[in-house]
Parts: structure tokens; sequence; C-alpha cells
């Protein structure tokens, strides 16, 4: 059996920043530039939405491949490198009852 590899959480935001999807993304292996580029797709329907992206739980290999890519993530309501993001912020994740441990 293979295990996978979490790379982070995706939580589809509305315009008033209220959660309306959330799931994981992960694979057999670490993460690739498919996944930056379905992370880059997602951002961008959220945009049509006039929402936004959030990634939480992200792993150091996708981290790297999202600035190796060119994506400024939002971190904590600040672009990195004083660019526009593309609608994409990283947050810490909130527990719920119910959650599985990590």
């Amino acid at each position: 059996m293979v295990a996978i590899e979490r790379w982070c959480r995706v939580t589809l935001l509305d315009s008033a920043g209220d959660p309306m999807a959330s799931w994981e993304m992960g694979g057999a292996r670490p993460p690739d530039l498919a996944a930056v580029d379905e992370v880059a797709r997602l951002a961008l329907v959220a945009c049509r939405l006039r929402g936004r992206l959030a990634l939480s739980d992200v792993s150091d290999g996708m981290r790297e491949l999202l600035v190796l890519a060119g994506l400024s993530v939002e971190m904590d309501g600040q672009a990195e490198l004083r660019e526009e993001p593309l609608a994409i912020e990283e947050r810490e994740e909130e527990a719920h009852p119910g959650d599985l441990p990590a």
C-alpha cells in the first residue's frame, strides 16, 4: 500500500471570506508542477466567483514550487515581494470537533 503525502489543504472562500468548500491536495509522490498548475487554476476560478483561495498546512515542497513558479502567495494579509497576489493566501488551519489528527 502506498502512503499518500499531504501537500496542502485548499479552501475556497467567498467574497466575504467565508468558506464555500475545503479539501486536501496530496499524492503518492512529492508535489510537482501539475499540482501548482491546479492551484493556479483554482485561484482563477475563485477570482471569477469574486472569492479567493486559501491554502493551509502547506508542505515545504509545495511552498517551494509555488515560489519557483512565481505565484505570489499572500500570507497574513501581506503580498510577498510587493506583488499583487493571485487571490491565494496561506492560513493557519482551524481545528474543528471531529477532525482526524494530522
